[in-house]
């Protein structure tokens, strides 16, 4: 696995390498301390994992990141700073990691186990979901994009019930908590399902969805979803869940609290 480090400070840039060469799953580390000598090195050799200081002058690491995705969208991110505050705008980059300083060795151990974890699965490399943080889905590593947010929704509900067979009405009570479920509503629930349905057909990705006798469902062993991994006890993923769940939805509330819940156990 090769990683570079960006952080403006030298010492703590280079206390960083040091660190990242002393695990066995790192062949290769180098240190920049600006965001454009990282992204020169980029453009001419292949990097697997980022760690990045977020508070940088000239480009902050948020931004830098944004770029490295354009040069390598398949470039882990993860990143590093003083500050708990930056959270919410890390993970809407869909980062991997966030490590607050001072960084220990095991720290980034921790979240390279975990990335190593989601890529060394054959299903990952074809279909994401990543419900830490905002929900989104990924195809080849590449965003799939919902024309519809109620169609994004529903998608990320039906994900949140981990495979369980979901009716329409349950649906509509979920999309439309104050609304009457009546022949009006249902039409409208109809389009938004053929708009879904769609939307997967398009990206080739259609085997991640299921319709069987009036009812909705995700397929689990079709896609790799970090929340499936925490839930399965694996400890890489329950280590880099950051207290967000699927952020956007009110009704994803409960499932965070579990969540909570099992890394408390977890911790103790």
């Amino acid at each position: 696995m090769k990683v570079i480090c960006v952080d403006d400070e030298r010492l703590i840039m280079d206390d960083t390498v040091r660190m990242c060469l002393e695990i066995p799953e790192i062949s290769e580390a180098k240190g920049f301390v600006s965001g454009e000598e990282a992204l020169d090195y980029l453009k001419s050799n292949n990097v697997d994992v980022a760690l990045l200081d977020i508070d940088m002058p000239a480009m902050s690491g948020l931004s830098l990141a944004e770029k490295i995705k354009k040069i390598s969208p398949y470039t882990s991110i993860i990143f590093v700073t003083g500050y708990s505050q930056y959270a919410v705008d890390a993970f809407k980059l869909r980062a991997s990691g966030y490590l607050l300083k001072p960084v220990t060795k095991e720290d980034i151990e921790r979240d390279i186990e975990y990335i190593r974890s989601m890529s060394g699965s054959k299903k990952s490399d074809h279909i994401e979901i990543k419900t830490f943080g905002s929900f989104e889905v990924f195809k080849d590593g590449k965003p799939v994009k919902f024309k519809i947010s109620k169609c994004k929704e529903l998608f990320a509900y039906l994900v949140d019930r981990q495979g369980s067979s979901v009716t329409r009405a349950e649906l509509s009570s979920i999309l439309w908590e104050d609304r009457l479920y009546d022949r009006k509503q249902q039409k409208q629930l109809d389009v938004y399902i053929r708009a879904l349905k769609d939307t997967l057909a398009e990206y080739g990705i259609s085997e991640i969805f299921e319709m069987k006798g009036g009812t909705l469902r995700v397929v689990p062993e079709s896609f790799t979803c970090d929340a499936y991994l925490f839930f399965s006890g694996d400890t890489a993923a329950v280590n880099a869940y950051r207290g967000e769940y699927m952020s956007s939805y009110s009704w994803a509330s409960i499932t965070e609290g579990f969540m909570f819940q099992k890394q408390s156990n977890k911790k103790q």
